[in-house]
């Protein structure tokens, strides 16, 4: 009777420990995909919603989010093989494809159709107008930058050159919120939740959203080489599946279910303001509705980079934008 429970046991273990690394082991179909995120934001909430409630995964992806601060430094990464995917804003493909680069970057997916920056003011300002920035100093962000060049936007469609205040690009954009706090400028261009962080910690106040001032534009768009296009079309249709399911999540559910579900990556900012966050990006229209781009959309970013002097020459839509993975 022992030697048959032995034998018993002893075909559980072997059992069990057969079983568990099958059990565990990751799908070998999974595949490896980097992006290069140019910052990392409550903006970009659909994006972390697609990794949080398993898209990616449901796709066969497994998707690691890289901050690299600046479009310049995520088109640099994404064109070096370094990544596989850039988000930033697409102005940065335009400036590669100018540049004359054969294998240039294809924006293949929108997620955001606004500037998603909000401006500080040092004093609170009830009733806020564009024109309140006349004589004053902003911190406006890295030249060629969109945050930059949509307030310069919005200020000449209300009359105003830059030159009429002290519209400071010296500042890096990593380093805008520091300056700020440590007494330099009346007003600053931030992203959240950094900005909520500012007006939570005393140190200025949410006057406007730029986003709100600039228009509808593909702000931030996920890009790729158009070698890696031609050779990984269904990963990159996967990829796509993935975002537009996350945002119809946003589209069809309130803020708290989507503070909640993206918690966990933005760990020092509390549910509550979160919450907030994710609510003041609902009502700007932050999101596109799905991840076709819009000429129109396009047509007004070129209206934007050129107004801001950084652009000489066009780009062409259908060579920059590739929206066959949206349909």
């Amino acid at each position: 009777m022992k030697k048959i429970i032995i034998y018993i046991v002893s075909f559980i273990i072997i059992l069990i420990c057969t079983l568990m690394p099958l059990m565990f082991k990751k799908n070998d179909s999974t595949k490896k995909i980097r992006v290069a995120e140019v910052t990392h934001s409550v903006f970009y909430a659909p994006q972390y919603l697609a990794d949080s409630l398993g898209y990616f995964e449901e796709v066969g992806l497994d998707v690691e989010f890289i901050l690299t601060s600046g479009a310049n430094n995520v088109t640099a990464a994404v064109l070096s093989g370094d990544v596989e995917i850039g988000f930033c804003g697409s102005e940065a493909t335009i400036y590669v494809y100018n540049q004359g680069e054969k294998d240039y970057l294809v924006n293949f997916a929108g997620l955001t159709k606004k500037d998603g920056s909000f401006l500080v003011s040092r004093k609170n300002i009830k009733d806020f107008n564009v024109k309140d920035l006349t004589g004053k100093h902003i911190i406006a962000g890295r030249v060629g930058g969109m945050p930059a060049m949509t307030l310069e936007w919005a200020l000449k469609q209300n009359g105003i050159n830059k030159t009429d205040l002290n519209f400071d690009t010296s500042i890096d954009f990593a380093a805008t919120t520091g300056a700020f706090i440590s007494g330099t400028g009346d007003f600053v261009s931030v992203f959240e939740p950094t900005a909520s962080l500012l007006e939570k910690e005393g140190h200025g106040f949410i006057v406007a959203s730029i986003g709100e001032l600039g228009g509808n534009v593909p702000y931030t768009t996920y890009n790729t080489k158009k070698s890696y296009i031609e050779n990984n079309k269904d990963t990159i249709k996967s990829f796509v599946k993935a975002i537009n399911k996350a945002l119809k999540y946003v589209k069809e559910n309130d803020s708290e279910d989507i503070a909640i579900a993206i918690a966990s990556y933005f760990p020092d900012t509390s549910l509550n303001d979160l919450k907030e966050i994710v609510e003041r990006y609902k009502n700007i229209d932050a999101w596109y509705d799905n991840t076709f781009i819009k000429e129109d959309d396009y047509n007004h970013v070129l209206e934007i980079v050129k107004n801001a002097g950084e652009l000489d020459k066009s780009a062409p839509y259908d060579k920059l934008f590739d929206n066959s993975f949206s349909k």
